[in-house]
């Protein structure tokens, strides 16, 4: 039988993506696989956000450019496949500097990769437009994605934040038909998924039309979704702070099933930087935003993303992004020293900070980020907590889940257990997990 290996780079948006493109070619005939050496196509979905996402990519070719090499003298033909953000915006350069590759798929032209594999047998081929035709008509129905599932329901960005590349890689903000979604999360809580997260490059700007043709908001299709038998979970992300509306916010004390845990990317805490990156809002909008969110679910768990270094940031204004962690708290965050991109405003600029400000001014945050996020799991020592199990734990009898505030948690249970709800009293933790005991044999109702 033949067999595909597909490796996912970046964000839940390439890992919804990297299971459709298995699913896809699955419908083919191949059996996903593993392991790479024995891999009859490769598929490396890409992500381009940062620099060294994409040079990760190009040395990961070049180990394939040998592998492919030791089994094409052994007689066994390789496809290597590079999609997704690299892809769509590097897709000539990528065939010029790794000639193993047989074919570069944009991330909204990959329904058409069984045709794009055959082509490839002629000559190399790039596909890397923006098709007419929505993907998700033309992708086979979703196959079991485990007990916690992602679902992509909006595409693209409209905001042209000066530093990101996903305007130009995804393309415009385009949102599907609710009862599309509602048909993919039939199957997959069918499947066995309990929780499923939406998802979208700018999720909370969804506006896909409803069974009247009018648009519906996120919120609107998160109480769609969340009445659906079976579902015990929701969640989405990721979202940006000038489309978190009224609605939204009221979803969050409204809805059973929506998880207290919001990814609400801040990026910096200066004024004048937010200016300058496009984000237009400023910090203490943000502030405000978040005050009225935690006064309708006083338990949530705030996420966010942070970027140092941007061109032209002073000392105080990097001041201003540790003082307003200090003033929000994060339960977690993403911080990543800035990047630039080709073909981005921030990147034709002059005002470049230095790298070793740049890596000073991480690891300063970093350490505040850290602290906050151990302050948050070591206040779960003591409570009891619902944890959704979703597979074996590290050792034998072991299993692990999350809690509502995705925090992972390790105790002993049966597998059984997996994909049930059990209630769990936190009784340690750890760098990155929780540990507990369960405290009632029977799985909670839904």
């Amino acid at each position: 039988m033949k067999k595909a290996f597909v490796k996912s780079y970046g964000c839940q948006m390439n890992a919804y993506d990297s299971a459709r493109m298995a699913d896809l070619l699955g419908e083919e005939g191949y059996a996903a696989t593993d392991r790479v050496e024995e891999a009859d196509v490769v598929v490396l979905n890409t992500c381009h956000i940062r620099e060294k996402a994409a040079d990760k990519v190009y040395s990961e070719l070049g180990r394939l450019r040998v592998l492919k090499g030791e089994r094409g003298q052994a007689g066994q033909d390789t496809r290597i496949v590079v999609a997704g953000c690299v892809a769509q915006a590097e897709g000539a350069e990528i065939l010029a500097r790794t000639p193993a590759v047989d074919v570069v798929v944009g991330p909204q032209s990959y329904h058409r990769l069984p045709e794009l594999l055959a082509r490839s047998r002629q000559t190399r081929v790039v596909d890397t437009e923006f098709p007419v035709e929505d993907k998700f008509d033309a992708l086979p129905a979703r196959r079991t994605g485990g007990v916690s599932a992602f679902l992509t329901v909006q595409e693209g960005c409209d905001k042209f934040c000066a530093f990101c590349v996903v305007p130009y890689t995804r393309g415009a903000e385009v949102s599907r038909p609710v009862a599309a979604i509602l048909a993919e999360a039939e199957r997959l809580v069918a499947g066995g998924a309990r929780e499923v997260t939406l998802i979208g490059q700018n999720v909370n700007a969804y506006h896909g039309a409803g069974p009247d043709g009018v648009p519906v908001t996120l919120a609107g299709l998160m109480r769609a979704v969340s009445r659906l038998p079976g579902l015990l979970r929701l969640r989405y992300t990721t979202s940006h702070p000038n489309d978190m509306g009224e609605d939204l916010i009221r979803a969050h004390g409204e809805i059973p099933g929506l998880m207290p845990y919001l990814h609400l990317p801040v990026q910096s805490g200066s004024d004048r930087v937010l200016k300058a990156m496009n984000r237009k809002h400023d910090a203490d909008t943000y502030r405000r935003l978040v005050e009225r969110v935690r006064a309708v679910r006083p338990d949530i768990a705030l996420s966010s993303d942070f970027i140092v270094g941007f061109p032209g940031e002073t000392d105080a204004d990097f001041a201003e992004t540790m003082r307003l962690v200090a003033d929000v708290g994060f339960a977690s965050a993403y911080s990543f020293k800035y990047s630039p991109r080709p073909g981005t405003p921030a990147a034709e600029r002059a005002d470049a900070v230095p790298e070793a400000v740049k890596a000073e001014r991480l690891a300063a945050l970093q350490a505040l980020l850290d602290g906050q996020r151990h302050a948050f799991a070591a206040a779960m020592v003591g409570r009891e907590v619902e944890v959704l199990v979703e597979k074996p734990g590290r050792h034998p009898g072991q299993v692990a889940g999350k809690t509502p505030h995705l925090l992972a948690v390790q105790f002993d249970a049966p597998a059984t257990t997996i994909g049930t709800l059990q209630r769990v009293r936190v009784a340690a933790t750890s760098a990155n997990s929780l540990f507990g005991e369960r405290t009632h044999a029977d799985a909670v109702a839904a």
